[in-house]
């Protein structure tokens, strides 16, 4: 199986660079079943990283174009590379293959794993979207809290202890004081720190790792045969088979306003 994971963001262009794309594969692969390959693929403009809904919004266009060269090039299925899950269902419509969300992959994760889960995230700026986000996958009755460390994505990447210490403490809150019985890490930078392995063993409780429930959820679709519905995600109507997307796409001189 070919499976890509799709970064929103052009990484290899920000600090983090080509290094963290590399760090990142090589923990795919481990994670990943024998058979399958992984590739990082980053898109080549957008956001740095992504902490908003508006910054979902500018990276959609660019996934849109890698997606289809992952599949022209034989990808079997996509991993959207964002605990967001920006684009997914339109990204869906252009697609031919699996396209998987991990926030709606390791929410319904969570929510076959207790009577009620909570998300720890980055910021307070993306807790109405992942409340959005559950409504959407269908748990949100299972959802509990929505947590922030106050860490942002870039900062995550740069002091991985610090970022797991945070973790640590507000998942710990969580199971003190409501009745969280199973964890998200609502980030995929949390899910390369190795964090939610190392948490569920010190914590006593669930701690789902959102790369390896998107990944692992795409291997298993690959293997039933199986892909999101076209009764749901209806192929764009302008698209006919091997156009590009840019047929999506109308270009004018310039823009235009009026006053009545």
């Amino acid at each position: 199986m070919q499976l890509t994971y799709l970064l929103p963001a052009p990484m290899h262009a920000t600090e983090l660079g080509v290094a963290e794309m590399r760090r990142r594969a090589g923990l795919l692969a481990e994670w990943a079943s024998a058979g399958t390959t992984v590739t990082v693929s980053a898109v080549d403009s957008g956001p740095a990283s992504v902490e908003s809904a508006f910054e979902e919004y500018l990276a959609i266009p660019a996934m849109g174009a890698r997606l289809r060269s992952a599949e022209n090039n034989g990808a079997d299925a996509t991993v959207v590379g964002c605990f967001g899950d920006p684009g997914l269902d339109g990204l869906r419509e252009i697609a031919t293959r699996p396209v998987v969300g991990p926030a709606s992959a390791g929410m319904a994760l969570a929510a076959t794993l207790g009577h009620q889960f909570s998300v720890v995230t980055v910021t307070a700026s993306v807790r109405p979207l992942l409340r959005r986000l559950a409504w959407e996958t269908g748990v949100l009755g299972a959802l509990g809290e929505v947590r922030a460390v106050e860490l942002s994505v870039l900062e995550i990447n740069n002091d991985h202890e610090a970022a797991h210490g945070a973790l640590r403490a507000e998942c710990a809150r969580l199971l003190d004081t409501t009745d969280t019985d199973t964890i998200v890490l609502g980030c995929m930078s949390m899910g390369f720190l190795g964090a939610a392995e190392r948490l569920t063993e010190e914590l006593g409780a669930p701690v789902v790792n959102p790369v390896r429930a998107a990944l692992h959820q795409a291997e298993a679709l690959h293997r039933m045969g199986l892909a999101h519905s076209r009764r749901a995600y209806h192929r764009p109507p302008k698209l006919a088979d091997g156009d590009s997307i840019a047929v999506l796409a109308h270009q004018a001189d310039g823009p235009m306003e009026v006053t009545a």
